[in-house]
């Protein structure tokens, strides 16, 4: 009996000791330990191999910068219409094994990975303060999601500027010399301001030769000086008056500013004198900025073998290190404990490039098996369906669930303006013009310089026969510096007339492009080439006494006769003007009455239906406007009236 009681006192104490260790807190993991975890905050998310102590300080980090952004364009509400990822490596090792070969010499500290599908952030953690690094390319992108389209210097200057933000001492400083720009500009003759702003095109950054230029630095003390003289808003007009009332430099300058382009060089020039002689290069510290400690995150462990999936499916878009990463996602697919749809994704993404689509699809479908939620999953697997029926030349294979998918990814990020522009092309090609025309109106919204959507909407306004408006986008588009979107808009404006008549464009036969060649879904490309939307389009358009015969797709002379004469065009040229909504009459829906002041000239402008006029800088046309800030296209009828082509609000 001792004995069975003392066996039993043993087992008591076992028991215990075993319960007090499940309850006491787990020691950290030591720093050398392999282990993937995911930061979270409000707008961004990062994948480290670090503690969750260096995690927390990148998202963090991130969501100061994007606060810095926000202030200095005045924009209470920010875009992120490009998906984001953040990488951030701990050391140097793991850092050397996936940075590019263009950093050149030395590991560096951070790369940016720009994408048709996401944009990619990778730091070097044992690198101080290594998101400077990508600060520049973080301007970029954001601008590109958040600012009409602008002049090259525009840009250059902006994101020179947004590089030099500091954070020193809980102060937020930004407005220092970030390049040594200083030396130039004191050294060499500038650029008259009428050439810095026709410069059409800077040269890439990454080019640390021609960075030093007086094209940069000059760039950058122009943006320096608008910013701290609150002069953006006269900027936007100057933008205004030379982007789409087409007048010259020089004119716009002075309209805007309130000078000639001289006295504009002067006023800049010793606004430089003044900076350089502060002492501290123009830094001024920002106020409004929370502090790191203030931002909340939280983190989430990740299994090994999706962390290393995570950052292989980043690699492998690095053409250099692309054969690597895919034998590192075989190596993971291989072991069934650690198959994960992140590394079926990453090899499907690395089988679409090569345009092996069936191999992708299979590997995107196996990937569904382990997790159906995945929106990344959707998002490629309507791409790829997409993708083969455009280098095919054919119309996309299981198109409802095409759409089933996009709206899935639009549901799990409303800003993917990727995954909206493929959902309105895809519905137009189902047949549905109005449901197209409200994801292409939402798209171009979130990617205001864009203009490979705004040519997709020209298309959907030719499907649905509102020529007005398409013709006004045409115009428009036939001047982009894009020679690839010029070129498309103009041989679209000059097959109108015959799509207006027979329902066809001239070039109505589609060709499948042949394998390699085919341009990528998103490119502006891809628009200029005929493709089953555009095939979709012209049917949609095609008048029903033409579609009659079964027997043939071409119209005789003898049917071209049966059909009844199209409706005179008009002829009456779009006018454009930018003013002052001062009222908006909808007694008549959907008729609408929009009357616009500007300066003396006010107009009372008619549209029969406002629900299917091209509205941009808001959702939908809105019978409550007042008092709005709007550019016009019109066709005149009287001196005071006329009919509505678009609307734009500012």
């Amino acid at each position: 009996m001792t004995l069975r009681i003392h066996s039993l006192s043993l087992r008591f104490i076992f028991l215990t000791v075993v319960l007090l260790l499940c309850r006491a807190p787990l020691a950290p993991a030591r720093s050398d330990e392999s282990h993937w975890i995911r930061v979270n905050s409000s707008h961004f998310s990062v994948v480290t191999d670090a503690d969750d102590i260096k995690g927390h300080a990148v998202a963090a980090r991130f969501e100061q910068i994007r606060a810095v952004f926000g202030q200095l364009l005045a924009r209470t509400r920010i875009n992120m219409s490009e998906p984001i990822d953040i990488i951030a490596l701990k050391n140097d090792d793991e850092y050397s094994k996936v940075v590019p070969n263009r950093q050149g010499q030395g590991i560096g500290s951070g790369f940016f990975i720009p994408g048709e599908d996401r944009n990619y952030f990778v730091l070097n953690l044992s690198k101080e303060e290594s998101w400077r690094a990508i600060s520049r390319d973080f301007a970029l992108v954001f601008l590109n999601c958040n600012y009409p389209p602008t002049q090259a210097w525009f840009d250059e200057g902006f994101a020179d500027y947004f590089s030099s933000l500091r954070f020193e001492n809980k102060q937020v400083l930004i407005g220092g010399d970030p390049d040594s720009f200083t030396e130039p500009l004191n050294t060499t003759a500038w650029l008259a301001i009428p050439d810095l702003f026709a410069t059409s095109r800077a040269m890439p950054a990454a080019q640390e030769s021609s960075h030093h230029t007086v094209f940069y630095a000059e760039s950058w003390i122009v943006m320096h000086y608008l910013l701290s003289q609150n002069k953006l808003p006269e900027t936007g007009t100057y933008f205004d008056m030379v982007e789409n009332q087409h007048l010259s430099i020089e004119e716009a300058i002075q309209k805007a500013y309130g000078m000639s382009s001289g006295q504009f060089a002067d006023a800049v020039k010793n606004y430089f004198h003044t900076v350089a002689q502060s002492g501290a290069a123009g830094a001024s510290p920002l106020l409004g900025v929370a502090p790191s400690d203030q931002i909340g995150s939280s983190n989430q462990e990740l299994p090994f073998a999706e962390g290393q999936a995570l950052l292989a499916e980043m690699t492998v878009r690095l053409p250099e290190h692309r054969d690597q990463a895919v034998q590192e996602l075989e190596s993971i697919i291989g072991q069934p404990k650690s198959d994960n749809v992140v590394a079926r994704r990453g090899l499907g993404w690395a089988y679409m490039q090569k345009k092996e689509f069936e191999s992708a699809v299979e590997e995107f479908n196996k990937g569904a098996e382990l997790n159906p939620k995945d929106p990344w999953l959707h998002y490629y697997l309507a791409l790829v369906r997409l993708r083969a029926a455009q280098a095919a030349g054919k119309s996309t294979e299981g198109l409802p669930n095409v759409m089933q998918d996009l709206r899935l990814v639009v549901d799990w990020d409303p800003e993917f303006v990727q995954a909206r522009s493929m959902l309105a092309m895809a519905q137009l090609e189902g047949g549905g013009v109005h449901a197209a025309m409200d994801s292409m109106r939402a798209t171009i919204q979130l990617a205001p310089r864009n203009q490979t959507y705004l040519l997709n909407m020209a298309q959907i306004y030719m499907a649905g026969k509102n020529w007005d408006a398409a013709t006004a986008l045409l115009e428009r588009l036939k001047t982009s510096p894009d020679p690839q979107i010029a070129k498309a808009a103009t041989e679209q404006l000059e097959g109108l007339p015959m799509l207006k008549k027979y329902g066809v464009l001239p070039q109505a036969e589609t060709k499948p492009q042949p394998t390699g060649t085919a341009p990528p879904l998103s490119s502006p490309a891809s628009s200029a080439t005929p493709s089953s939307s555009t095939a979709k389009t012209q049917a949609a358009t095609q008048p029903k006494a033409q579609t009659q015969n079964p027997q043939s797709d071409e119209v005789s002379v003898d049917q071209a006769e049966q059909v009844p004469a199209p409706p005179q065009p008009d002829k009456r040229p779009i006018q454009f003007l930018k003013g002052k909504i001062i009222a908006v009459d909808c007694s008549r829906a959907p008729s609408a009455i929009l009357t616009v002041s500007a300066g003396a000239k006010v107009l009372k402008l008619h549209t029969e239906d406002y629900k299917s006029l091209m509205v941009m800088g808001a959702d939908d046309f809105s019978c409550e406007w007042k008092g709005r800030t709007v550019a016009v296209n019109y066709r005149a009828g009287g001196t005071a009236d006329g009919d509505l082509v678009s609307v734009e609000l500012e």
